[in-house]
């Protein structure tokens, strides 16, 4: 028998790979399923089944891709309704897979259909659980994005069916169980996951907090809706694609992998009022880059952030890319629905700018200089992009937080007439935050290089006292 679990760290998200006597099985895969059919390929083995542990919100699951790719039946748990054809298990159904057996546990609460899947191996013990986004390490699933696609679904109803999986279902079973969870910290399917993606169910039952044996459910209901953030717009419209189905990654590939020169390049965003979306690295962006393109880069948090910041996932976006990586953007953006790539500068930024087309860029100031500026003037107008959590937690007494999740909303807090300066931990969010303002009209924008890391070392700032994160909500 073989468990393998393949963590891609830009969603936090955990897909597994599990084989035995030549039939192999998938759970909650990734829309890319090359890694998938290799794995299978090496072993000698075919996929049998993909599992899939509920519709999920924030990335469109490789099931439809793997099951047409390879025959492997799609096995959902009680209550779940695809518009395509899928097996709807039962509750403690067992499939076999070579010589062990994977039991289908119902766990309603994240989603009315959750379900985890129990691991029984050759000797017949249990060994692990599959928990989706029921259980995670440290945490267990948010329960109120269900609500967003189904509307008399409350999250205070969806908390209570949570309490009872975990406590009638989940808890009963074996301390030795490894639990085997759907993300890992930097998700936004929960808010207190560890950066651990494995643990075994006994330590859980002592360390989660979710899994308090004192807690009544009452207790529970409000602890675990305490301090949720909206999740991403992009959400419900993943979970429609993965219940409703999707366009294959082959065609979406096709499409985006058009190259255009720039006359053409720009001959398209004019026309098709396509989103420019260059996914270099930030400082490289900010020495030069092509008007109103909007910078997330992909050497970092690069899908959540799109989903987060582009509204629409029908976006018809135009791609620039350090050459070479123009495939592994299209796939990236095609994990979280962004399906309408139409192409990509051909011969990147420098071919722009070979072409003699116009370039902006964005101006940047050493932490240390921006010290110095912020104690002889405390009056001018400084933003911390990052997350609220973060903010609270430790900032520079006098800067206004403006969380990057909520920039679309909050534009009207800056006075487009004065020079502003913007920073978050490290330089990658406050270099997003300045190419959408700069985009909607903003012009007088600096960037704090190195973020609140630098300024902080600067040893020049008063800061509000630490606060250890793991305390906050």
């Amino acid at each position: 028998m073989k468990v393998e679990q393949i963590y891609t760290g830009c969603l936090a998200e955990a897909a597994y790979y599990i084989e035995s006597e030549g039939e192999a099985a998938v759970i909650d895969p990734l829309r890319d399923t090359k890694p998938f059919i290799e794995k299978a390929k090496n072993d000698g083995a075919h996929i049998k089944y993909v599992f899939e542990t509920h519709f999920h919100a924030d990335f469109v699951s490789g099931h439809l891709d793997l099951s047409n790719q390879t025959g492997a039946s799609i096995v959902f748990g009680p209550l779940a309704q695809p518009a395509y054809p899928a097996l709807i298990a039962e509750d403690n159904q067992e499939f076999q897979l070579g010589k062990i057996k994977i039991r289908a546990i119902h766990t309603p609460g994240h989603t009315m259909e959750s379900t985890c899947f129990l691991l029984i191996d050759e000797e017949g013990k249990e060994t692990a659980i599959f928990t989706g986004d029921t259980l995670f390490i440290g945490d267990v699933g948010r329960p109120d994005l269900a609500q967003h696609v189904v509307s008399d679904l409350t999250q205070e109803k969806l908390a209570g069916h949570l309490y009872e999986s975990l406590r009638n279902r989940i808890m009963p079973l074996s301390n030795d169980l490894i639990v085997y969870p759907g993300h890992g910290a930097g998700s936004a399917c929960g808010k207190k996951m560890s950066k651990e993606t494995t643990d075994t169910l006994g330590n859980q039952k002592l360390f989660n907090y979710a899994l308090n044996p004192n807690l009544t459910k009452e207790a529970f209901i409000k602890e675990i809706l305490t301090g949720l953030v909206a999740p991403p717009s992009y959400f419900p419209q993943n979970v429609l694609m993965n219940i409703k189905g999707y366009e294959s990654l082959e065609e979406v590939m096709k499409r985006g992998t058009q190259s255009l020169t720039p006359a053409a390049f720009e001959a398209a965003a004019n026309e098709t009022e396509a989103l420019v979306l260059d996914v270099r690295d930030a400082q490289t962006f900010a020495k030069g880059f092509v008007p109103n393109a909007i910078n997330i880069g992909l050497d970092g948090q690069f899908a959540s952030w799109v989903g987060t910041l582009i509204p629409d996932i029908r976006q018809p976006i135009l791609l620039v890319t350090e050459q070479g990586r123009e495939q592994e953007a299209i796939t990236r953006l095609a994990r979280v629905g962004y399906d309408n790539c139409i192409g990509y500068l051909e011969g990147g930024f420098e071919a722009w700018k070979e072409a003699q087309k116009e370039i902006e860029e964005v101006a940047t100031i050493s932490a240390d200089h921006f010290a110095d500026l912020y104690l002889k003037q405390p009056s001018i107008p400084v933003f911390d992009v990052r997350k609220k959590s973060e903010y609270d937690s430790e900032h520079v007494i006098g800067v206004e937080n403006l969380p990057l999740d909520f920039l679309n909303e909050n534009m009207a807090r800056l006075n487009p007439a004065t020079t502003t300066y913007i920073h978050c931990a490290g330089g990658y969010r406050s270099m997003i935050a300045i190419s959408i303002l700069k985009a909607r009209g903003f012009q007088n924008l600096v960037d704090v290089a190195g973020g609140f890391a630098a300024i902080k070392a600067t040893h020049k700032l008063p800061l509000t006292e630490y606060v250890c994160p793991s305390t906050l909500l």
